[in-house]
Order: C-alpha cells, then sequence, then structure tokens
C-alpha cells in the first residue's frame, strides 16, 4: 500500500547504512556541512522507527542554492512546502530558529530525510538533545516506540493523524529531556560525521 506508515522493530544495519550515505554527504558538502549527525528513531539503539534514515547537515547558513546544488550531484530533491520544524508550545523563539531544508534521497535508493539546519539554531539543537536523551533513558525509549507503533497500527494511511498526536508526545519527551540536559550539564558530542 502506497505511503503507509509502518513501524518496525529496530535493524542494527541503520547505523552503517547512515554512515555510507552520511559519507557521502560529506564529500558533496564538504565545508558548507559544520556537522553531519544519525538523528531521528533509526539513531538510537534499540527503537523501533520507520524505515527511513534521518540524517541532519549543519550548515553555518541556509543558503538554499549553494545546498540545493551540492545535494542535486548525489540525486537529491528538495521537499517542497516544508520549511520548518514543529515548533513546541510555550516557546519564545523567533520562526527564524526553526527554519530548515529537508531533501529526500535519490529515487530508488535507501529511503533517506535529509534535513539541513543551521548551526546553534533551536531546531538543530533539538534533534540531537531528542536523540541523546531517548539514548540514555531506556524507559522513555520503550515508551515512544511503543506509542508510535500504536499510532501506526491506528492510523497506517493517515500521516496528519500519526504528527497530530506524535509531534505533543515529543514535546513532552523533550520538556523532560531539557530538564536532564540543565542536570547533566549536556552539550552534543562531535559531529557523527
Amino acid at each position: 500500500m502506497k505511503n503507509l506508515i509502518e513501524i518496525i522493530s529496530y535493524d542494527e544495519r541503520w547505523p552503517s547504512e547512515f554512515r555510507r550515505v552520511g559519507a557521502l554527504l560529506r564529500t558533496a558538502m564538504g565545508e558548507m556541512a559544520v556537522r553531519i549527525d544519525h538523528i531521528g528513531s533509526t539513531s538510537v539503539p534499540g527503537l523501533a522507527a520507520k524505515d527511513v534514515i534521518d540524517i541532519q547537515a549543519t550548515v553555518a547558513i541556509l543558503d538554499r542554492e549553494a545546498i540545493s546544488t551540492a545535494l542535486t550531484t548525489l540525486g537529491y530533491a528538495i521537499v517542497p512546502g516544508i520549511d520548518s520544524d514543529h515548533i513546541p508550545p510555550g516557546r519564545q523563539d523567533s520562526a527564524e530558529e526553526w527554519r530548515k531544508y529537508i531533501f529526500r534521497g535519490p529515487v530508488g535508493e535507501r529511503r533517506i530525510n535529509l534535513h539541513v539546519r543551521q548551526v546553534g539554531r533551536a531546531n538543530q539543537r533539538y534533534a540531537l538533545l531528542f536523540r541523546d536523551y531517548l539514548r540514555a533513558d531506556p524507559s522513555v525509549l520503550t515508551t515512544y516506540g511503543q506509542i508510535k507503533a500504536a499510532l501506526a497500527r491506528l492510523h497506517p494511511n493517515d500521516f496528519d493523524a500519526y504528527y497530530d498526536v506524535k509531534d505533543p508526545v515529543c514535546d513532552i519527551i523533550m520538556a523532560a529531556a531539557e530538564r536532564w540536559a540543565l542536570a547533566t550539564n549536556y552539550a552534543p558530542g562531535p559531529s557523527d560525521l
């Protein structure tokens, strides 16, 4: 069935698939990419996920033309109509803090979502903190996986319904992640690539 939301068990191949694709991105983007990180559910060992590798390329400046030029050499295409992330309730940031570009990987190859965000912006930190908090707290990881599996089972063809519930769940997790970050003096580690 086309556009079916399917959550599968963690696949041990996901990290190596990220490294293979990330190395190609590193070559294509060169120094434009400040960081290239494996993010999203496939980056968290043990977490059930959609079989889509999410990658965050962090850039110094969100220059759409330069980024697109570099990525089209690999067959990536920008996703029209998506130019920002979900803003968690209560945030007082400007919309600029949540701006991004998202690219799909080459047609016919492994499914990739490439999120290009600017260094130091709220959304760039969000992706890394969310990932690192789930890696640090197995109980949250398990519960989040169960919620995603239930949503996919209840709404397999309805992306709006899936994200209408998933985004607020992520907001709740992020509130706990922010407390964890304060308690542990969290700072993202080095770039994955």
